[in-house]
C-alpha cells in the first residue's frame, strides 16, 4: 500500500475539519501501518478485513471513521444512507476513497431497524426477528425501502455501494434476504460480474461467545450464504467482531483474541467513533465507540496486527 494518499493529504484534511474530524489526529499512523506490512516481508500471513459499521449516523461516528480509514486501520466502512450526517460527510469520504480507491471499500449498511427520520418503515430488531421468521414480512416493501436507501447512497456518493449488508444483519433474514436479491438484480444487472456488490454473511461467525445473541443471530441468518452463491454473489468467508458493545467489554482484548484465532478471509465488524459522540442521545453506544476508536487508532492495534502476523486488506484484494 502506498503513502501517496498522505502526501496528497493537505486539502483533504480541510475537508474532513469541514466535517467535524479533529485535525490533531496522528495521520501519521497511515505511515506506521505501511510501515508494520512492509516489516512482514514476504512470509505467511492472515488476511483480515475490518470493517467499520454506521458511517453517516453522526458527525462524530464519521468522523472517526475517515481518521482511521485515512491512517490505514479499516478496509470497508458501511454507510447509513439515511443517516443525518451522510449528506454533509459523504464528499470527504468520495475523496478520500478517490484519492486512494485501495483503502477501502464503501458499502450500504441497509437499514430497517434505527428511527431515523426518513425511516419511516423502521421497526425494534425483535419486529423484524419475529415476523421473518413467520414469514410475515412484505419483501415487496422491503425491497421499496431499500432501492431508496441505494439512491440515497448513489445521491450523495455519484456511484453504487461496493458491498451490502445490514444493520443489526437484518439484510440476511428470511424474506428481506429476497428483497436484497431483487434489489441487486435490478441496480446490479447479471452480466455486471465483478462490479456486482459483495455481501456480508452473519451465519459464518467466529469467535463469538456462546451465548443468546450468537444463537439468535446464526439461527435468524441461517441459508443466507448459500442463497447469495446461488445468485452468483461473492461474499465474505468469515465474519466476526459480534460482542455486548459495553464499554467495559473489554474490546482490545477481544480484538487481541480475534486477531489471532479469526481464519484467513475474516472480516471483522467494529463501531469506532470519536468522544464527541459519548453523550448522543441518539447513540446508546457512544462510549463503546470512543473506546473502540481509542484502541484502534494507537500504536497497540498496529503491534498487535503484526504480532498476529495479520495483514489489513480489502475483503477480495488480490494482491
Amino acid at each position: 500500500m502506498s503513502s501517496q494518499p498522505i502526501r496528497s493529504a493537505d486539502r483533504l484534511a480541510d475537508r474532513l475539519a469541514d466535517h467535524s474530524v479533529d485535525r490533531s489526529a496522528d495521520l501519521a499512523q497511515y505511515g506506521s501501518a505501511v510501515a508494520t506490512r512492509a516489516a512482514m516481508g514476504t512470509e505467511a500471513v492472515r488476511r483480515l478485513t475490518l470493517c467499520a459499521d454506521d458511517f453517516g449516523q453522526s458527525a462524530a461516528i464519521s468522523g472517526g471513521i475517515l481518521q482511521l480509514i485515512l491512517a490505514g486501520r479499516l478496509q470497508a466502512t458501511s454507510v447509513l444512507s439515511q443517516g443525518p450526517d451522510w449528506p454533509a460527510s459523504a464528499p470527504a469520504l468520495k475523496e478520500l476513497v478517490n484519492h486512494a480507491s485501495a483503502l477501502a471499500d464503501v458499502g450500504l449498511h441497509l437499514n430497517l431497524t434505527h428511527p431515523f427520520d426518513d425511516a419511516d418503515d423502521a421497526r425494534p430488531l425483535s419486529f423484524w426477528l419475529i415476523a421473518s421468521q413467520l414469514r410475515l414480512v412484505s419483501s415487496a416493501q422491503v425491497r421499496d425501502s431499500f432501492l431508496r436507501q441505494i439512491d440515497a447512497f448513489a445521491g450523495q456518493f455519484g456511484r453504487l455501494p461496493d458491498y451490502l449488508d445490514g444493520h443489526q444483519h437484518v439484510h440476511a433474514f428470511p424474506l428481506i434476504r429476497d428483497a436484497v436479491m431483487e434489489v441487486i438484480e435490478r441496480c446490479w444487472p447479471t452480466g455486471h460480474g465483478e462490479s456486482r456488490p459483495w455481501l456480508r454473511v452473519p451465519e459464518r461467525l467466529v469467535g463469538a461467545d456462546a451465548g443468546l445473541k450468537t444463537s439468535v443471530l446464526r439461527i435468524a441468518t441461517r441459508g443466507f450464504g448459500a442463497l447469495a452463491e446461488t445468485h452468483g454473489l461473492r461474499t465474505s468467508r468469515a465474519f466476526g467482531g459480534l460482542y455486548s458493545l459495553k464499554p467495559d467489554d473489554d474490546f482490545e482484548g477481544r480484538m487481541k483474541r480475534w486477531l489471532k484465532d479469526a481464519p484467513d478471509g475474516t472480516l471483522l465488524m467494529c463501531h469506532p467513533g470519536l468522544s464527541a459522540g459519548i453523550n448522543d442521545p441518539a447513540d446508546p453506544i457512544g462510549s463503546a465507540r470512543a473506546v473502540e476508536f481509542a484502541y484502534l487508532s494507537g500504536a497497540a492495534f498496529a503491534d498487535d496486527c503484526a504480532r498476529s502476523r495479520v495483514r489489513l486488506s480489502r475483503l477480495l484484494q488480490s494482491d
